[in-house]
C-alpha cells in the first residue's frame, strides 16, 4: 500500500542574512528608553502633564458622579 497523505510543494522559507551582526536589533522599548534619556527634560514635562491631566479629570468625575 502507499501513503495517501499529499506532499506538500512548497518551497523551504529562505534564509536572507541582511544584518551580518550576532547582535538582534534594539527592541522598541529600548528604542524609547534611550530617546526620553535624550529629552529627558520634554519627557518628564508630559509625564507630569499627563498625571495632573489625569488626576483632574478623575476628580471632575469624581465631582460630576457624587
Amino acid at each position: 500500500m502507499t501513503d495517501s497523505t499529499p506532499e506538500s510543494t512548497a518551497p523551504a522559507p529562505a534564509i536572507s542574512v541582511e544584518n551580518p551582526s550576532p547582535e538582534p536589533p534594539p527592541s522598541y522599548v529600548k528604542l524609547a528608553m534611550r530617546n526620553m534619556v535624550r529629552k529627558g527634560g520634554k519627557s518628564l514635562f508630559h509625564f507630569f502633564l499627563t498625571t495632573a491631566g489625569l488626576i483632574g479629570l478623575f476628580i471632575g468625575l469624581a465631582y460630576l458622579t457624587r
